[in-house]
């Protein structure tokens, strides 16, 4: 879902009541959750679903290119992952300009050790630490009531034209089966 205009509104909504109450910043950093560059040229799609919610995100929040920009976090190993790095993004905007950012991590839809303790303190102190003069991470989704009308408008997206099955004993003892790694047959199809 991640260019589906109810996630992008919702994204758009945290970020407008964060404004709200804090001001603006003089840029927006979009931070996903990296992964190795070999993904990329695996053919994953992930990384430019990542530049696609972020500009939809820009859109809706209609940010000029110099006000937002996009980086990656959580690497680790040697490999090359996904860039820029986020770290190395906050060291740098300062020396930019850049002395107020707000972060948020449109990838993650609740807060976790790799929203509130890699970017919202490990960023903040990296930012401040190179000159920056404000800092503030922007709550993920979470429970946000806007947020779940959108999750529950897209899971209904989603169920829409599926018929719905009566459970028996007989189809969980199955399901059981199958979780247990017994083959799954064939459906059988309806012959008219």
């Amino acid at each position: 879902f991640h260019a589906h205009p109810a996630y992008v509104r919702a994204l758009a909504a945290r970020v407008c009541s964060h404004w709200q109450e804090h001001g603006r910043p003089d840029r927006l950093l979009m931070s996903f959750h990296g992964m190795p560059e070999a993904t990329l040229a695996q053919g994953d799609p992930y990384f430019c679903e990542c530049h696609a919610t972020a500009r939809l995100l820009a859109e809706e929040l209609e940010l000029a290119p110099a006000e937002w920009e996009i980086a990656f976090q959580s690497r680790f190993g040697r490999a090359a992952w996904l860039k820029p790095y986020a770290a190395e993004r906050f060291a740098a905007l300062p020396g930019e300009g850049v002395q107020r950012l707000d972060v948020i991590c449109p990838g993650f839809v609740a807060d976790c050790v790799e929203t509130l303790e890699e970017i919202a303190l490990e960023g903040r102190q990296t930012f401040i630490g190179a000159g920056g003069r404000e800092f503030h991470a922007i709550a993920c989704l979470n429970d946000d009531p806007v947020w779940l009308d959108a999750l529950a408008g897209l899971v209904d997206e989603q169920l829409a034209g599926w018929s719905p099955r009566e459970a028996s004993p007989d189809s969980h003892r199955r399901a059981c089966q199958i979780a247990a790694g017994a083959p799954a047959a064939a459906p059988a199809l309806d012959v008219i």
